[in-house]
C-alpha cells in the first residue's frame, strides 16, 4: 500500500485510484456511521477524494494514508451535518461486522444511545469499524488517552444502564 501512495504523491493518478478503491467500502461505512442519508454520505465521501487528491503532498507519513484519509472523511461528515444544523448521529450503521446479523447491529446501536454523541462515534469506530484506539485518536484529533477513557466510561455507563434495565424488569 505504501508503494502506491508514494507513486500518488509523484502524481501517479492510477496509483491514486487504486489507493481510493481500496478504502472505498471502509469509507463508506465510517460515512454512513455518522450520516443518516446516503446521498450525504456520498457527498461526504466525493469530497474526501478531492481533498485527498489535492492534498496528498501533504501527508508526511506513507503509512497512515488511511488514517490521514479517515480524519479527513469524519472531518467531511462533520461539516455536512453542521451545514444541516444536526448533531453526529449513529444510529443507522449499515453492513457493519460481516459476521454480525441486522439484529446484533441493532441491538447495537440501541445499546450505546445513553452514550453522549461523541462518545457513540468513538464506540462506533471501535467496536464496529474495528479501528485501534491510535487510528480513533487520530481521525477524532484527540490523545490516546482520552479515547481510551471515554471507552471506560462509556462501558461503565452502558454497565450502569444493563443493570437497571435487570433491576426494572425483576420487579415485574
Amino acid at each position: 500500500m505504501e508503494h502506491l501512495v508514494k507513486r500518488a504523491k509523484e502524481g501517479d493518478a492510477e496509483a491514486f485510484i487504486e489507493l481510493i478503491e481500496a478504502n472505498k467500502q471502509n469509507m463508506y461505512k465510517v460515512s454512513r456511521g455518522f450520516l443518516r442519508d446516503e446521498a450525504d454520505a456520498a457527498d461526504a465521501m466525493a469530497e474526501t477524494v478531492l481533498n485527498c487528491y489535492e492534498k496528498i503532498g501533504s501527508l508526511k507519513q506513507d503509512g497512515y494514508f488511511k488514517t490521514w484519509m479517515i480524519r479527513i472523511l469524519i472531518n467531511n461528515c462533520k461539516d455536512i451535518l453542521k451545514r444541516q444544523n444536526r448533531s453526529i448521529l449513529t444510529a443507522e450503521i449499515p453492513e457493519q461486522a460481516e459476521q454480525a446479523s441486522g439484529g446484533e447491529i441493532l441491538e447495537f446501536q440501541e445499546m450505546i444511545e445513553p452514550l453522549k454523541e461523541q462518545d457513540r462515534s468513538i464506540f462506533t469506530l471501535y467496536y464496529v469499524y474495528g479501528m485501534k484506539v491510535r487510528e480513533i485518536a487520530d481521525c477524532m484529533e484527540m490523545k490516546e488517552s482520552t479515547i481510551v477513557t471515554r471507552l471506560k466510561r462509556g462501558r461503565e455507563v452502558l454497565r450502569s444502564e444493563m443493570a437497571e434495565d435487570r433491576e426494572k424488569g425483576g420487579r415485574r
